[in-house]
C-alpha cells in the first residue's frame, strides 16, 4: 500500500479514490464524531461551522440533536464539498445547511458569524496553526466556542501514513496552541474508543481527545 498517497488523500480527498477514502473515514472516525456531537453545547438557532466535514455523513446526527441550528461545512476538497452537498441536499433545500469550499487560512465568512466552530482530525494538516486560529477567532461571535478533536500523538505515530505530512499533538500541545492564540480553556474530554481492526486486520485501540475553548 502506498501510505504517502493515502496520507495525501486523508489531507485532501480528491476524485474517485478520494470518495472511497471519505467513505472509509466515516467508519474509522465514527466514534470521534459521535463523541464530539455529544459534547456540542447547542442552543436554539445556533450557527455552527465544521471545518473539514468530509462527505458530510454525520450532519444528520447534529440535526437529530438540535433541529433548529444552522450548519455550515467548509472543506478545501472540492470532491468532499460535492459529496457532502449531494448527501445533505434535503438540509440544503430547507435552508438548514450549506457547504463551502475554503481553507482555515482564508475562511469565506464574515466576522463574528458563528456561535460554535468545531473540527475533527484536521489539526494535523494545519501548516500555520497560529494563522488558522486567528481566522477561526475572527469568524466566531464573542464568547463563541471552539472544539478541536484529535487522536493523540502517542497512538497516531504508530500508523504508517502519519509520517507523511502529519503534525501530531498530545492534548497539552492543543491546549497551549489555543490558549496562546486568543482562546480560554473550558475543558478536555477524553474517551477510549472501542477496539477495531485496521486495514491490515490488526486490532487498534484509539482514544478521542476533544479540547473545548471559548473566544476571549
Amino acid at each position: 500500500m502506498d501510505f504517502e498517497a493515502v496520507a495525501a488523500q486523508l489531507r485532501k480527498p480528491d476524485g474517485e479514490f478520494g470518495k472511497q477514502v471519505g467513505a472509509k473515514m466515516n467508519e474509522s472516525n465514527w466514534y470521534i464524531n459521535q463523541y464530539l456531537i455529544e459534547n456540542l453545547n447547542l442552543k436554539n438557532h445556533d450557527k455552527l461551522l465544521e471545518i473539514g466535514m468530509g462527505n458530510g455523513f454525520f450532519v444528520k446526527d447534529i440535526f437529530a440533536k438540535e433541529p433548529s441550528v444552522t450548519y455550515t461545512g467548509c472543506d478545501f476538497s472540492e470532491t468532499m464539498v460535492e459529496e457532502a452537498s449531494q448527501l445533505n441536499q434535503s438540509f440544503i433545500d430547507s435552508g438548514q445547511a450549506q457547504f463551502d469550499r475554503g481553507s482555515t487560512t482564508n475562511l469565506p465568512f464574515a466576522n463574528a458569524t458563528f456561535d460554535t466552530v468545531f473540527t475533527i482530525n484536521t489539526l494535523y494538516f494545519w501548516e500555520k496553526p497560529v494563522d488558522d486560529l486567528a481566522e477561526i477567532h475572527r469568524i466566531l461571535k464573542p464568547e463563541g466556542e471552539l472544539l478541536v478533536a484529535i487522536r493523540p500523538e502517542s497512538l497516531m505515530k504508530k500508523l504508517p501514513f502519519t509520517q507523511y505530512g502529519f503534525t501530531l499533538y498530545e492534548k497539552e500541545g492543543v491546549i497551549e496552541l489555543l490558549t496562546g492564540n486568543g482562546f480560554h480553556m473550558l475543558g478536555v474530554f477524553e474517551k477510549d474508543e472501542p477496539v477495531h481492526q485496521n486495514v491490515h486486520g490488526d486490532s487498534v485501540q484509539m482514544v478521542t481527545v476533544i479540547v473545548r475553548a471559548v473566544k476571549q
